[in-house]
């Protein structure tokens, strides 16, 4: 069962320094293209150790949930 929450990335924010990928325990971030970091959801815990470690401050953890229902809003 996945977890109740996740880590979100702003791309437009994100430095794509890889101090989020080094700190991610589950391997479920890591820097794409050099350009910024993305997220595999299905990996991630929402834990917290990537928010944490940002210098950007691009990264905050959600819930499913609110993820869910604004997928629901667009549709």
């Amino acid at each position: 069962m996945a977890s109740k929450r996740y880590a979100a990335v702003d791309k437009k924010v994100c430095v794509a320094c890889g101090a989020c990928e080094a700190a991610c325990p589950l391997g479920a971030i890591q820097v794409y293209r050099g350009c910024y970091a993305k997220v595999r959801e299905d990996k991630c815990v929402g834990c917290g150790r990537c928010e944490k470690v940002c210098p950007a401050n691009s990264i905050q953890i959600e819930s499913r949930e609110s993820y869910e229902d604004k997928e629901k809003a667009v549709v």
